[in-house]
Formats: C-alpha cells, sequence, structure tokens
C-alpha cells in the first residue's frame, strides 16, 4: 500500500461499515440535526447557489456583456469573505449550513477561507472524503462543515 493510501485509510478511520459510528462522530458531532456534519447534496446545493449568485453579481458589472471569468472572482470573494467572518458563504446560510473550526475556534478566519475557498475551487479536494464527512479542503483547513438548523 502506498504511504498516501495508508495516510488516507489511517485519517478516514478505514472503511465505513454498518457498525461505524456516525459521520463526525469522531469530532465530537451529532448524528442528526444542528451541529451534525452538512451531507454530500446540502453542500452541493448551497455550492450551486453561490456560483448563481456570483454569476449574477459579475453580470451586474459586465452588463449588457455575459461575465465570464469574472464571476469565478466574484464567487472567490463572495465565499472567502463570508466564511472568514461570519462562518458561512450566502448559500450556505440559505440552506442552513456553516463552517466550524475543529479546534473550537471561533472563527474560520481569512488563511483558513483562502485555502480552503481555493481548494474548492480546484473540486478535487472537495469531492475525496473522509469517514467524518470532511473533505482535503477541510482536513487542510482544520473545519468542518455542519449543519446549523
Amino acid at each position: 500500500m502506498s504511504r498516501w493510501a495508508e495516510w488516507w485509510s489511517a485519517a478516514s478511520g478505514g472503511v465505513a461499515s454498518d457498525d461505524a459510528p456516525h459521520r463526525g462522530a469522531r469530532l465530537g458531532l451529532p448524528q442528526d440535526g444542528p451541529g451534525a456534519s452538512a451531507g454530500l447534496g446540502r453542500r452541493a446545493a448551497a455550492l450551486v447557489l453561490d456560483i448563481v449568485l456570483a454569476a449574477l453579481v459579475a453580470g451586474l458589472f459586465t452588463a449588457p456583456e455575459l461575465p465570464r471569468n469574472w464571476s469565478l472572482l466574484a464567487w472567490f470573494v463572495l465565499t472567502v469573505i463570508p466564511v472568514a467572518a461570519f462562518g458561512a458563504s450566502t448559500g450556505m446560510t440559505m440552506l442552513g449550513m456553516k463552517v466550524l473550526r475543529v479546534d473550537g475556534a471561533q472563527f474560520v478566519g481569512v488563511p483558513r477561507a483562502l485555502l480552503r475557498t481555493a481548494l474548492v475551487f480546484l473540486v478535487v479536494p472537495a469531492v475525496i472524503w473522509d469517514a467524518d464527512g470532511r473533505g482535503l479542503h477541510d482536513r487542510a483547513t482544520g473545519t468542518v462543515a455542519v449543519r446549523s438548523r
């Protein structure tokens, strides 16, 4: 087994089974309700909402032309600032989610929000998850996306 596979297996708690604890249990998160690890569907929907909002905002500045890559810049800014300051982007807030630091600090902060958003942009880190429902982007920044309601 390669070193990466050994690290990931140990970090993710191995292969999930029926008798394994719920997603987020090792982080002290509840199984359901507020504070539980946010699922893939909710996270994907929040990302889509953020992308649509960013395209609309960028379109305000580029109209009558389409925003093209300006929407990427708008998405980056509209994600980093609210996650750093409030722990949630607009899409996350609309769908009842927030980002928490696993070390218990109150704010995610700008450096973590910048790195987390850059890794989400790359897609691959966001779709490789461990047993707690944390993608590589969350593991790299010491964060976890949870339900807020």
